[in-house]
């Protein structure tokens, strides 16, 4: 009785092992399903900070609703009446019964989404925020520019808010398409404009910076010859921010005035500012060989401002050639 039991409970204990593995890998990917993350034709605002994501996710709810309040309106939730009790000359017939169901889950699902929604931006010290309904560069200017007005620190762990009005895959292959649509309500003729392109790239190594500077400065002159690029104070800034496989775009203005879009230092005072140009200016006793070069080493950032600025109209001609031999290839 007792070599029955045991060689039954040998037998058994594989089969409990290969039992509670198999859970744990369908709990584990029932958890990777479940985590949402920034994904291509997205729209929001990322926004990167210092080590502290929870609190700066924090501070950004609070934020974007203040001022979404203002500019939108008060957050609504409208519960759509139940239609169980309607068509139900439908319920007999099972294809319409499935579609009916389809409808009501979709119908759930869209009611529990809220205008502002952290998901994984796939970068450390980088937050995204999902945003519906909601027109992500002009909130975000709004809020600079009451910032800069008020000179009011409301933030402490958010740096910059940079906002994503639209995202593609990023390959080369994808990204000059998109924007050549993307690009026309700023750049298409009639309309002209000066600017600048500013690239940040994370998490990702196969995307080359003069590439993509280079190809979307063509698309931008291929939309209208009379565009032109201006580093210094350029009427809109084109920010591109790539992450992992998803290029994010957005079309920003007075970028160089609000301080690279960074919440911090637009709500510097001016006197606090020059307070601090004036201490980094402080001579010191070993400072006298640095001041005589001083002259030249300013005249050597303005020219190399020069050359910048050079290379990427020469690139937009490059991008320019490149795009029209694309087609003609088509």
């Amino acid at each position: 009785m007792s070599a029955f039991y045991l060689g039954t409970a040998m037998a058994t204990e594989p089969r409990a092992k290969k039992r509670n593995k198999s859970a744990f890998v369908s709990h584990a990917a029932k958890k990777h399903r479940g985590s949402r993350e920034l994904e291509v034709g997205m729209q929001g605002l990322l926004i990167t900070c210092n080590m502290n994501e929870k609190k700066c996710t924090a501070e950004a709810y609070s934020l974007l609703n203040e001022y979404a309040d203002q500019l939108y309106g008060p957050e609504k939730f409208v519960e759509e009446p139940n239609s169980e009790d309607e068509e139900d000359d439908d319920d007999d017939d099972a294809e319409a019964a499935l579609e009916k169901e389809v409808k009501q889950i979709r119908t759930s699902t869209q009611k529990h989404l809220r205008r502002f929604q952290a998901l994984d931006s796939g970068a450390n010290n980088v937050v995204f925020i999902r945003t519906l309904n909601i027109e992500p560069d002009k909130l975000v200017h709004y809020i600079l520019k009451d910032l800069y007005v008020t000179k009011k620190k409301k933030t402490r762990a958010i740096l910059r808010m940079l906002p994503v009005s639209g995202s593609c895959k990023a390959f080369m292959e994808e990204i000059p398409k998109y924007f050549e649509t993307f690009l026309e309500p700023w750049f298409k003729a009639p309309k002209k404009a000066t600017f600048q392109i500013v690239y940040k790239a994370r998490n990702n190594s196969h995307m080359s910076r003069d590439d993509v500077i280079r190809a979307l400065a063509g698309v931008v002159i291929n939309l209208n010859p009379e565009n032109k690029v201006d580093l210094n104070n350029a009427e809109y800034t084109i920010i591109v921010e790539i992450i992992k496989g998803v290029c994010c775009v957005s079309v920003v203005q007075d970028y160089i005035l609000f301080r690279k879009y960074n919440l911090q230092e637009v709500a510097k005072n001016d006197i606090e500012g020059k307070l601090k140009k004036n201490i980094c200016a402080l001579p010191s006793e070993n400072d006298s060989r640095q001041e005589s070069k001083e002259p030249s080493d300013a005249r050597e950032l303005k020219m190399k401002d020069g050359q910048d600025e050079q290379e990427l109209e020469q690139s937009a001609g490059n991008g320019k050639g490149s795009l029209q031999e694309q087609k003609s290839g088509e």
